[in-house]
């Protein structure tokens, strides 16, 4: 989708969607979620750890749902050139698990760009719905680690 397409709207989405996953990252650091603790390290946010914790109390709510059911899609290099493929769930052990890997997803697609010649990214509803899952998602994450206070803090 070219920017003249996008709407004033799905701009805003686009944008939210940036800002809260980045908050929730942010949330995850600030809650020792780290890929490594040790002295010099990279402050790099442990999704994996976060999974592990709260895989036995997440909920799958409607939005996660709408996103399993309808999920986004990823680029592969194939020999004829780039192509599209669904997410492979394959090694997700528990719904937060696929869930997660679909959010991640969604945000690898919208921040890399190259969604030309693929129906699903250069259908506006379909991403529209799509940025409203993942976020809806994100802030039922923080609400269910209660980490809402580093999520929706002002800086």
């Amino acid at each position: 989708m070219r920017l003249t397409e996008a709407t004033n709207e799905l701009s805003r989405q686009a944008f939210e969607f940036f800002y809260w996953f980045s908050r929730f990252e942010f949330a995850l650091k600030e809650n020792s979620y780290l890929k490594g603790k040790a002295d010099g390290r990279l402050a790099e946010p442990d999704w994996n750890g976060f999974i592990q914790d709260w895989q036995e109390s997440y909920v799958i709510t409607p939005e996660a749902e709408s996103l399993l059911a309808s999920p986004p899609e990823i680029q592969i290099v194939t020999r004829e050139g780039l192509a599209w493929k669904p997410v492979s769930l394959e090694g997700c052990h528990s719904d937060l698990d696929k869930v997660v890997r679909l959010i991640k997803t969604v945000r690898n697609n919208l921040f890399h760009g190259g969604k030309h010649g693929n129906s699903g990214w250069d259908d506006p509803e379909r991403t529209a719905k799509l940025l409203s899952a993942s976020k809806a998602v994100l802030d039922t994450l923080a609400r269910m680690a209660e980490m809402e206070a580093d999520y929706t803090q002002f800086y």
